[in-house]
C-alpha cells in the first residue's frame, strides 16, 4: 500500500525577496507600511493646503496637486533611500515628521497669506513669503537626512569622534559671540551667524547634537564608576570630580556661552537632556535631586542678574498687566488658543496673524487656534509617538552608547516640544525656542533631519537580526574516520 506524502516546501531563490523584506535575511522590515503611511501623510497635508486655500477664497488651481505631488515624490525618495540603506529602521518615524512637517509648511503659507491680506489693506508692499524658503530648507534637509544615512552606516563610529565633534562643536557654538552684531545679533539675542542676502545659520542647533554624541561616548565609557564611586552625604552619593571632570567642564562652557548669547532657552534644553542622559546612564535618583537643585541655584541668579530674565518671569506671572506692550505676544496667544477652543475655527478661518512671530516661536498657538484642542492634542501626540519609538530603539540597541544616544535624542525632541508649548500655554516662562519640525527656520530643521537619521540609523541597528555563524569547515586531511558494520543481508 502506497503512502502518499505532501510536497515538499519550496524555499524562494537567494535574492528574491518581497517587498517588504530585507535581502538576504527573510524576515519582514515594514517599509511597505512606511510607504502607505507616507501617502497617508502627504493626502493630509494636500487637504490642509487646499481647505486654507477655500477658507481663503483662493480658486482650486493645478499647483496644489502639483505641491503635494513633489512633497509625496520627495518623501518617496527618501522612503527608498531608507529600504536601501537602513531596510530594518523603525517605519513609523519617518511618516511622523513628514506629517509634522508638512502641516507646518500649510500654517507658515497660511500666515503668508494674511501678512499679505493686512499689507494690502494698509497700502503696502507684502512681505517676503516665508513658506517658500522653508518648503526650499525642507528639501536641503532631506538631502541631509539621507547624507546622513549614507555616510554613517554604523552608529558606534561616531563615539570614536566624540571628543572632536565636541570642539568643533563648541568652536561653532562660540563663533557668534566674536562676530560683529550686524553679522549674529537677532532681537537682541547674539546667537546666530548671518550672512547678508543669503542666508543665517543658528549654530547651538548643531551644536546640542555634537554634546550629546560626546555625553553618550563618555558616559557609555565611565558607567561602572559613575554608578559606584563617589561620597555618600546625606543620603545622596556625590560624584568624584575627576570622574565628570569632563562632562561638567564641556557643559559650563556651553552654558556660559549661550548665557552671553541670551540664549537660555537652548541653555535649559541642553541641562535637561544632558539631566536625563546621566540618570538613565547611572539610575540614580540622586543626580535627578542634584541636578534640580542645581537648576534652580542658577535659575536664581539668572533672574538676579539678567533682566530679560526677570521680564520674561514678570510675563508669565502678570501677562494681563502690560497686555498692549510687554505681555502682547503671551495675551494674543491666550485668546487665540481660547478662540480655537475644542475643534478650532478651521484652516484659514483664524486669526493667528495677530500674534508677533506667529510662524517661529508661536506656531503652536496658531495650530491651537485654528485646529482646537483635539488638533493640537493630535501634534502632540505625535512627538510623544516620535519619543516612543526612539525610546524602544534607545532600549532594544544592543550597545551602550547607541542606547544613551538614541534616548537623549528622543528625550531632546520632546523636551523642546514641551518647552515651547508649555511657554505658549503659560505653563512656564517664554523660552525662545522654536517647535521641531513644525516652525519656520532652517537651522532648525536642518539639525533635526539629522537627530531623525541619527534616530532612523540607530533604530535599524536594534531591529536587525543577528547575522547567522559561519560554519568552519574541516580539511579532509583533518576529518576523523569512523568505521560502519553493514548489516548482512537475509538469505
Amino acid at each position: 500500500m502506497s503512502r502518499s506524502t505532501a510536497p515538499p516546501a519550496v524555499s524562494p531563490p537567494a535574492g528574491a525577496t518581497s517587498g517588504d523584506t530585507a535581502p538576504g535575511r527573510g524576515r519582514r522590515t515594514g517599509r511597505s507600511a512606511e510607504l502607505w503611511m507616507l501617502i497617508f501623510a502627504a493626502v493630509i497635508v494636500t487637504a490642509a493646503l487646499v481647505i486654507v486655500e477655500l477658507n481663503q477664497g483662493k480658486g482650486l488651481t493645478f499647483h496644489l496637486a502639483y505641491y503635494g505631488g513633489g512633497y509625496l515624490l520627495a518623501l518617496t525618495f527618501a522612503h527608498l533611500m531608507i529600504r536601501k540603506f537602513a531596510p530594518y529602521a523603525d517605519p513609523v518615524l519617518l511618516p511622523l515628521v513628514a506629517l509634522l512637517n508638512g502641516v507646518g509648511l500649510v500654517m507658515i503659507y497660511r500666515l503668508d497669506l494674511a501678512a499679505a491680506v493686512k499689507a494690502a489693506a494698509a497700502g503696502q508692499e507684502a512681505p517676503t513669503a516665508q513658506a517658500p524658503a522653508q518648503l526650499l530648507w525642507t528639501g536641503v534637509a532631506l538631502l541631509l537626512f539621507l547624507g546622513v544615512l549614507v555616510i554613517i552606516r554604523d552608529h558606534t563610529v561616531l563615539a570614536k569622534y566624540s571628543y572632536t565633534l565636541l570642539l568643533l562643536g563648541l568652536v561653532f557654538l562660540a563663533l557668534p559671540g566674536v562676530l560683529p552684531a550686524k553679522y549674529s545679533a537677532v532681537n537682541g539675542a547674539q546667537i546666530w551667524i548671518k550672512i547678508p542676502h543669503l542666508f543665517s545659520i543658528q549654530p547651538s542647533e548643531f551644536a546640542k547634537i555634537a554634546l550629546m554624541i560626546f555625553t553618550a561616548a563618555f558616559l557609555a565609557s565611565k558607567q561602572n564608576l559613575l554608578a559606584n564611586a563617589g561620597k555618600k552625604i546625606f543620603g545622596l552619593v556625590l560624584p568624584r570630580a575627576r570622574d565628570l571632570g569632563p562632562l561638567l567642564l564641556a557643559l559650563l562652557i556651553c552654558l556660559a556661552v549661550l548665557v552671553r548669547g541670551n540664549d537660555l532657552g537652548t541653555s535649559l534644553l541642553i541641562f535637561g537632556v544632558l539631566l536625563m542622559m546621566i540618570y538613565v546612564a547611572t539610575s540614580r535618583v540622586s543626580w535627578l535631586l542634584i541636578g534640580l537643585i542645581g537648576f534652580s541655584g542658577g535659575a536664581f541668579v539668572a533672574y538676579k542678574l539678567f533682566a530679560h530674565v526677570r521680564v520674561r518671569v514678570d510675563i508669565w506671572l502678570h501677562p494681563f498687566a502690560d497686555p498692549q506692550n510687554t505681555g502682547y505676544q503671551l495675551v494674543q496667544s491666550l485668546f487665540g488658543l481660547g478662540t480655537g477652543g475644542i475643534f478650532g475655527t478651521g484652516l484659514g478661518n483664524g486669526r493667528p496673524d495677530l500674534v508677533p512671530f506667529a510662524s517661529t516661536d508661536f506656531i503652536s498657538a496658531a495650530l491651537g487656534e485654528e485646529l482646537g484642542l483635539v488638533g493640537l492634542s493630535a501634534i502632540l501626540v505625535c512627538y510623544l509617538l516620535i519619543g516612543g519609538r526612539g525610546l524602544r530603539a534607545a532600549i532594544a540597541v544592543k550597545d551602550r552608547f547607541g542606547s544613551l544616544l538614541a534616548g537623549g535624542l528622543s528625550f531632546c525632541l520632546v523636551f523642546q516640544m514641551f518647552i515651547v508649548v508649555g511657554g505658549v500655554t503659560r505653563l512656564i516662562p517664554l523660552t525662545g525656542l522654536t517647535t521641531p519640525f513644525l516652525s519656520y527656520g532652517g537651522s532648525s530643521l536642518l539639525a533635526n533631519y539629522i537627530i531623525l537619521a541619527l534616530l532612523i540609523r540607530i533604530s535599524d541597528s536594534s531591529r536587525r537580526p543577528p547575522a547567522p555563524r559561519p560554519v568552519k569547515k574541516t580539511p579532509l586531511l583533518e576529518a576523523k574516520t569512523e568505521m560502519v558494520p553493514v548489516a548482512k543481508a537475509d538469505a
